[in-house]
């Protein structure tokens, strides 16, 4: 009697067990199947910040249409909210902002936290010469391939651009060197370590206050690129344009947070890359030229101003009066084990090649 029970006490637990196995596998089943559905249809959603103001070139022609072709690449799988005009990040914490996952993607200046970006200096220093922005943002984005720097493996780099030579807007004419001593002259960063050696005196304050201090004659000039003429009407208040294009450069970054981009998927990350090489190509790196343009045209038809250019004696004198800034930045990435020479190599051999190719 105790053996029959035994038959059927252990007949009803093979039972139970193969039930409970099968609904298992059920249940995986149905999770695997439920995961797949989730992912081939999940919308990522995206917050861009940036400072430019919501009427700026950088948002309307380049942020919007760019985020728009994202979506649209993606099947709507990938959607990117621009949040402009600081209202997300003040610019200065926006690429750590972007690391740190407050913002999943970020457009901003790498100089606008010195020291954090090394590297990236390299593209801003004075005396290389750009033709215009096309030259220079090409020499950056492709020197930044090129080099591939340590300083920004914390996210996921969609482009880099930047404004192209910026040039000396000045009360007075500045034809020679010895126009520019001890003139006060609106710069910060770089900028103001570069009129410091050419004898002017640099006095810092952001773009923004710079119209007033012009017309109040605190300062006698500023050093921008062209398009803050019209953008900043500082050609009401300056009347001479000297064309410096040595001095002056200033490199942005598009960039996104490293986990949210490995969290998509490589059907996605590829159609986000051939975007971003497209929207480079036909938009970023020629964005300033277009500003710059019609910002020439407004300050010299309607304002009056008049532009100088430097011979090419005198440009050689300021450009020899600059060129320590470039060996104390070889330095100084050499002190860090950086290849300071190999860097400062690539920019310029990339500068002659680019500046032959767009005149």
């Amino acid at each position: 009697m105790r053996k029959d029970g035994s038959k059927v006490l252990w007949g009803l637990n093979k039972s139970l067990l193969g039930l409970l196995m099968l609904a298992m596998l059920v249940f995986l089943a149905g999770c695997g199947s439920s995961a797949e559905d989730n992912d081939a249809g999940q919308v990522v959603e995206l917050k861009l910040a940036h400072f430019f103001p919501s009427t700026h070139p950088a948002e309307e022609d380049l942020i919007q249409p760019w985020a728009d072709a994202i979506e649209e690449a993606t099947n709507g799988q990938v959607k990117i909210t621009s949040y402009p005009g600081e209202t997300l990040l003040k610019a200065d914490q926006i690429y750590d902002g972007v690391v740190s996952g407050v913002a999943d993607m970020g457009m901003s200046c790498f100089s606008y936290t010195r020291g954090r970006f090394p590297v990236m200096e390299a593209f801003e220093l004075p005396g290389v010469i750009y033709n215009n922005s096309k030259v220079a943002s090409t020499v950056a984005w492709e020197g930044i391939k090129q080099i591939n720097p340590e300083e920004i493996q914390d996210t996921k780099m969609m482009m880099a651009l930047t404004t192209g030579p910026g040039d000396l807007f000045t009360k007075a004419p500045v034809r020679r060197l010895e126009d520019l001593q001890g003139l006060e002259i609106r710069a910060t960063g770089l900028s103001a370590l570069t009129l410091q050696k050419l004898g002017a005196n640099p006095v810092a304050m952001p773009q923004s206050d710079a119209y007033e201090a012009l017309s109040k004659g605190v300062v006698k000039g500023n050093l921008s690129p062209v398009e803050v003429l019209k953008g900043w009407k500082h050609a009401e208040v300056t009347k001479y344009l000297t064309r410096t294009p040595f001095l002056y450069n200033t490199l942005f970054f598009v960039t996104m947070n490293l986990d949210k981009w490995n969290s998509l998927s490589p059907e996605n990350q590829k159609a986000i890359e051939a975007i971003n090489e497209k929207y480079f190509t036909e938009v970023a790196m020629g964005l300033w030229d277009k500003q710059n343009e019609a910002a020439m045209k407004w300050a010299v038809e309607d304002q009056g101003v008049q532009e100088i250019k430097l011979t090419d004696e005198e440009a050689e004198r300021w450009i020899n009066l600059v060129q320590p800034i470039q060996d104390e930045f070889v330095a100084n990435l050499d002190a860090k084990g950086l290849e300071g020479r190999q860097v400062m190599d690539t920019v310029l051999e990339l500068a002659d090649k680019y500046n032959k190719e767009y005149q």
